[in-house]
């Protein structure tokens, strides 16, 4: 079965305190002469201490439409996705042309040629790899990603496949715009990268990783009003419902009791929760709904005060430091979650 080799996140140059960040769009995002309470209330309670932007600080303001925005976005995806798969190959033990697909997800910006074709000759990729670039999946990218990498490599057992996400929040960030939406997503987002290198059956000898075992997706319906962008003039204008938590305290516990059922589990086997963090009320829901034990959600908690919410890449990155920092015993169950546009879910039930 596929096998993870590496697990690679990067984060962008610049890091800020909370603080830093609220004074930011407090300048940029607000209306001038706003009351900026409501502000400072969200960045406090987002339970996030510091963050990563692609660029410093004081350039945002330069930012005026969004076209620099885009300009801006694939010189940072490029350089920062190049970091974080030549990163992840030498971690796995693998050169560049050993690489037969690269899939590349981002929702923060857009780019033709793709970023994934624009990395073939700088990391030295084979020419005729076979590029998957994503866009749309938002948050649930990382878990959908590897969950489509797992399929690809069922087909091809001795293939090498590699998903890279490159997300850099901030950039989305839009000017002169205090709703309540955008000012929460300027509380939580960040800018970050992360690859993951997985391997089919016959390739895994050496990867060190966990197994796929198998994944879910799942897609609720009336539900696209939940969470995703409004296309604008000056870019992508974040939509985020107060109901994506009912929509996850409603579903979330009996799809992952359906997909674990199916292979003989209950919650209680799974000895590591790989969870994306999508911010303390959605994390909170999380808890709830899979009534999980105190702590099961540590790794991913402490990533969003580290880092913010990575959008795609958070997920990895929870992935990374669970195999470094709290690493399960061999054989048992972990299960990878994330959620996103759509509203939807994806599992993906790993053996350690």
């Amino acid at each position: 079965m596929t096998r993870i080799a590496a697990v690679h996140g990067a984060l962008a140059p610049h890091r800020h305190a909370q603080r830093e960040i609220t004074d930011m769009v407090a300048g940029v995002c607000l209306p001038e002469g706003s009351d900026r309470r409501v502000l400072d209330r969200l960045h406090d309670s987002a339970k996030v201490r510091t963050r990563h932007t692609a660029l410093p600080l004081d350039a945002y303001a330069g930012l005026q439409d969004f076209g620099a925005v885009n300009d801006a976005f694939i010189e940072g995806a490029v350089s920062l996705g190049a970091e974080t798969v030549g990163a992840a190959l030498d971690t796995a033990g693998l050169s560049p042309r050993d690489v037969d697909l690269l899939m590349f997800t981002s929702v923060t910006g857009i780019a033709a040629p793709s970023v994934d074709a624009r990395l073939v000759g700088p990391l030295g990729l084979r020419p005729d790899i076979k590029r998957v670039p994503v866009f749309g999946l938002g948050c649930v990218a990382g878990a959908a990603g590897i969950a489509r990498l797992h399929d690809y490599l069922l087909g091809r057992p001795d293939d090498v496949a590699v998903l890279l996400s490159v997300e850099l929040c901030s950039l989305t960030f839009q000017r002169s715009d205090a709703s309540q939406a955008n000012l929460v997503a300027t509380a939580l987002f960040g800018d970050g990268a992360a690859a993951v290198v997985a391997c089919g059956g016959r390739r895994s000898a050496g990867a060190h990783g966990p197994a796929v075992v198998d994944t879910r997706s799942h897609l609720y319906p009336d539900s696209e009003h939940v969470l995703g962008w409004d296309i604008t003039g000056s870019g992508f204008r974040v939509v985020l419902d107060a109901s994506v938590c009912d929509v996850v305290r409603k579903n979330l516990a009996a799809e992952v009791d359906d997909f674990l059922i199916g292979h003989g589990l209950r919650r209680e086997d799974i000895t590591a929760w790989v969870c994306h963090p999508g911010g303390p009320k959605v994390l909170e829901a999380v808890e709830d709904a899979l009534e999980l034990p105190v702590g099961a959600l540590d790794v991913t908690w402490r990533s969003l005060a580290a880092v913010g919410n990575l959008s795609s890449a958070s997920v990895l990155h929870v992935l990374r430091d669970t195999l470094a920092e709290r690493r399960p015993p061999a054989g048992t169950a972990g299960l990878l979650l994330a959620m996103g546009p759509g509203f939807c879910s994806e599992l993906v039930l790993l053996r350690w």
